[in-house]
């Protein structure tokens, strides 16, 4: 079936690039900040990903199995189409695209060439553009053709597809679970599953997989105010994360913007401060310390200790044919 046009306009228009029937790559506002201003995002303090060599991308921009509340994005199909695009075009098409979304900055002013020329080939991919990418049928294939071409996987999921999890063959170098919610009542008011009625259940099983799971694990808790800030609450995220024995706990504001701000309000929105007093107070409960923080994401880092992320040993390498050539001319951007 493809695409829903009407959602894949709207994409476009909000500057994706779609690759193949369901896949997309948007580039991130700190690869942007880190080529004109030598700023980089918290994933670089926390991990030393380099801003400008990330990629953000996901299989399938347009589908998701939850509909949260905090979620920006825009709204996914009501129907699901598992996708099972070709692995290594997927790679390609995203890194072509990747490119040709970073042409102009090759010849601004303030971008530095060398800078610009490391841009065109990512060390990172960021698999958490859009939608759930624990959809994709062939996601341990593309993210070993990541790791043999000299990158690291960052896989966000949102934990209710535990089998996937578990089948993977190839494992994400790094593997982010968003656990939103500290019960079920919040989970089905916040996350709101559209098909399952045990999506909680299914979440408590991806919890309780993770500790068998060899690779680096990060929970990552999106604090909404009035919603899952309060002791209890912090409580129950305490056991939960004791269960998943991640490597860190990223707790991450909510932020009020695109189409969240139809289902929360401008109040729901923590402060950095609400989120240092929930991460202080959760940390010990884990038998944890806050290792790092970013004012501007409102974000805290929670573990023992900080760990930079390792690339992988490239075995492949990207055709000469893939992609955009630098430009020469320089030229003046807003």
């Amino acid at each position: 079936m493809g695409m829903d046009p009407e959602l894949k306009a709207k994409l476009q228009k909000q500057r994706y690039h779609i690759v193949g029937e369901h896949g997309g790559v948007k580039t991130c506002h700190w690869t942007k900040e880190s080529l004109l201003r030598d700023r980089s995002c918290y994933k670089g303090t926390f991990y030393g990903v380099k801003s400008h060599t990330c990629m953000q991308m996901s299989p399938v921009v347009d589908q998701c199995n939850l509909a949260c509340t905090y979620c920006w994005r825009e709204p996914h199909m009501d129907t699901l189409e598992l996708t099972d695009q070709d692995p290594l075009e997927l790679l390609y098409e995203s890194v072509r695209a990747q490119r040709r979304l970073l042409t102009g900055y090759g010849g601004h002013d303030l971008v530095p060439r060398e800078k610009y020329l490391e841009a065109q080939d990512p060390k990172h991919v960021a698999i958490s553009l859009n939608g759930e990418p624990t959809l994709y049928r062939n996601l341990s294939e593309y993210m070993e053709l990541c790791h043999n071409h000299g990158m690291t996987t960052m896989l966000v999921t949102n934990g209710t597809l535990p089998k996937t999890l578990e089948n993977l063959d190839t494992l994400p170098t790094q593997l982010y679970v968003s656990v939103d919610a500290p019960n079920k009542k919040i989970f089905d008011e916040v996350c709101r599953p559209k098909w399952n009625d045990s999506a909680w259940e299914k979440f408590e099983e991806t919890i309780d997989l993770l500790p068998s799971l060899d690779t680096r694990i990060v929970c990552r808790h999106t604090m909404m105010k009035g919603i899952n800030m309060d002791s209890k609450s912090i409580a129950e995220f305490a056991e939960l994360d004791k269960r998943a024995e991640p490597d860190w706990i990223e707790a991450k504001g909510y932020v009020y913007v695109g189409h969240s701000r139809e289902n929360l309000s401008v109040d729901n929105m923590p402060s950095f401060d609400d989120i240092m007093d929930f991460s202080n107070h959760l940390a010990p409960m884990v038998d944890m310390e806050i290792l790092s923080s970013s004012r501007p994401s409102r974000v805290a880092l929670i573990g023992r200790e900080i760990i930079p992320i390792p690339i992988p040993e490239q075995t492949m390498h990207f055709p000469a044919d893939l992609g955009v050539a630098p430009p020469v001319k320089k030229l003046k951007m807003a």
